[in-house]
């Protein structure tokens, strides 16, 4: 690949991108809707827009984008990280890339983050798909730039991965669960209980009002940017994306999901229950409304419960994967040698300690 032939350029928005370079956003999207223009927009306006830290490195080859890496640059000081466009509102990162993208692309970018003065001490992109070709090339781009890169892991993914009809889905899942469906649903609806199912821009406002009491009356801590739920929603109901259900117990909301559907994929994004109504399990009772929506009517081939290895998801979902991370450290910045130092020590100080407990557990043996 001649390098030469390479050039970067940088953008503080999606908005400011060119067409070609969008369309490689959208192609991205149709694997996580995480990686599209309208996610991005929408994080960056909602969380980051006082910061002014969002840039959009993009690789062109031959005039042709062959690469785009969203990233937060650092905030000044000593210790110069610069990270991946995402926050704990992210379950999937990655860089969009064309077919034809190569390792050399993805490099040109790198380096050019770490010519910016100052210096960035290190690079950390997370949460990603460990097994994904953007991970692996990533990885790679970062030991051509001559950077000290580490993998990390992030959190457990638990997903269903579809290969029939509702009935035979529901009939694989454990009897207590379908028990407590049944049961619950029949006692919800004898309680003037009723599931409402929103989807449309117009139907938006109220639905929000009722996720917001039944949010502020769960167990989850306060939003800390309550507008990126709001302009998330919308910008679904926008694409028709948006499969939100609401439980309704009277004129009262008692539980509320938000799940999203681009192409055969549905994300599992917020749910919440008031837990005084915690005994109708209104919770499942929404999850299992939803999944056989998704399954029956969006015919998707995957629903995907997004962060975390809580106990309940194994119930709803039949496999899991993992998300991880990418730290690398550059050694020509004192903080990035100082970190690297920092990164070298704790690793050797965790494989004595597994060490240490091996050989103590073979003595008891």
């Amino acid at each position: 690949m001649d390098v030469t032939s390479i050039e970067v350029s940088e953008y503080p928005h999606p908005d400011a991108l060119p067409a070609d370079v969008r369309q490689l956003f959208d192609i991205a999207e149709r694997q996580h809707v995480e990686h599209g223009n309208p996610w991005f927009c929408n994080l960056i306006d909602s969380v980051f827009s006082d910061e002014k830290r969002a840039r959009i490195y993009v690789a062109h080859r031959e005039g042709k984008p062959m690469a785009a890496l969203p990233v937060l640059l650092p905030i000044h000081g000593w210790s110069a990280e610069v990270e991946s466009l995402s926050n704990y509102y992210t379950s999937v990162y990655g860089p969009a890339m064309a077919d034809e993208c190569g390792v050399e692309d993805l490099a040109s970018i790198v380096r050019t983050i770490c010519a910016r003065r100052p210096r960035p001490s290190s690079l950390k992109f997370a949460p990603m798909n460990p097994k994904s070709v953007g991970y692996r090339m990533l990885l790679e781009a970062m030991k051509l730039s001559k950077l000290m890169p580490y993998e990390y892991y992030c959190f457990g993914n638990w997903y269903l991965n579809v290969t029939g009809d509702w009935a035979a889905y529901w009939k694989g899942r454990r009897a207590n669960l379908r028990s407590t469906v049944k049961r619950m649903s029949t006692k919800f609806a004898a309680d003037n209980g009723h599931i409402e199912l929103v989807r449309k821009p117009q139907e938006l406002a109220r639905a929000m009002n009722a996720y917001e009491k039944v949010y502020a009356s769960s167990w989850k801590k306060p939003e800390p940017y309550p507008n990126f739920v709001t302009g998330l929603a919308r910008t679904c109901a926008e694409n028709d994306w948006l499969r939100m259900a609401i439980a309704w117990l009277g004129e009262i909301p008692i539980a509320a999901q938000l799940w999203i559907v681009v192409g055969d994929k549905a994300n599992i994004y917020k749910v919440a229950y008031d837990e005084q109504y915690k005994a109708y399990a209104p919770g499942s009772l929404l999850t299992a409304m939803l999944t056989e929506h998704v399954i029956e009517k969006d015919h998707v081939k995957e629903v995907d419960f997004l962060i975390g290895d809580d106990s309940y998801k194994r119930s709803w979902m039949s496999d899991r994967r993992e998300r991880w991370g990418i730290v690398a450290y550059n050694p020509r910045s004192i903080a990035g040698l100082a970190g690297l130092c920092t990164e070298i020590l704790g690793r050797a100080s965790k494989d004595i300690r597994t060490q240490l407990c091996q050989w103590n557990d073979s003595r008891k043996t």
